[in-house]
């Protein structure tokens, strides 16, 4: 069963995050949506997400899971030794989502936005709800 990554479609550092995870995800484990598209706005609505929550989100089944806890699931399906990340999780949540709060805001000053969004190959599009 495929998992949703929901991602800042305006952010530079979001959109290279989805890159990154496409190019280690030869299976094609995750399907993604921008956070400001209408099923990401339904996806938000339906996982009751509150509306200031600043995070990329992972959808898994039932489960919608944010900051720090999100991106190291990710890791757990992508090849290579990315999927080591995932151990991470040991470390307790609120130092780990410390520092993703932290790039999270400061990474429209770092990267910057976009004013459009790419358009991806017909292979990859399909990824893309």
């Amino acid at each position: 069963m495929s998992k949703i990554v929901l991602f800042d479609g305006e952010c530079n550092f979001c959109d290279r995050s989805v890159q990154f995870i496409i190019k280690r995800d030869p299976n094609a484990y995750y399907k993604f949506a921008s956070l400001q598209s209408d099923i990401g706005q339904q996806l938000v609505a339906t996982y009751k997400v509150p509306f200031t929550l600043d995070s990329m989100l992972l959808i898994d089944g039932k489960r919608c899971y944010h900051k720090s806890t999100a991106a190291l699931r990710i890791c757990k399906h992508l090849s290579g030794g990315w999927k080591l990340f995932y151990y991470l999780l040991i470390i307790p949540r609120p130092v780990r989502d410390g520092v993703y709060t932290w790039i999270a805001k400061n990474r429209y000053k770092w990267f910057g936005k976009k004013a459009h969004c790419m358009i991806p190959s017909p292979e990859i599009r399909k990824r893309f709800l």
